[in-house]
């Protein structure tokens, strides 16, 4: 995936959180849930698209 397309759904994504943040009446507990599921959802599929994510699947504990 190129880093341009990379980029753009990084700058998509803020900006719905942005939105969603700015115009969605939410309670602060709900909201700081709802950020941060979205920041770890984008932090796996970071991992997974410079495929770094399948080589952390392979340690063992």
């Amino acid at each position: 995936m190129p880093i341009l397309n990379i980029l753009i759904v990084l700058i998509i994504v803020g900006f719905l959180l942005w939105v969603v943040n700015t115009y969605i009446p939410m309670d602060k507990k709900i909201k700081s849930i709802f950020n941060l599921v979205v920041v770890i959802a984008v932090i796996i599929w970071l991992l997974k698209v410079f495929g770094l994510f399948d080589s952390l699947s392979n340690i063992t504990v």
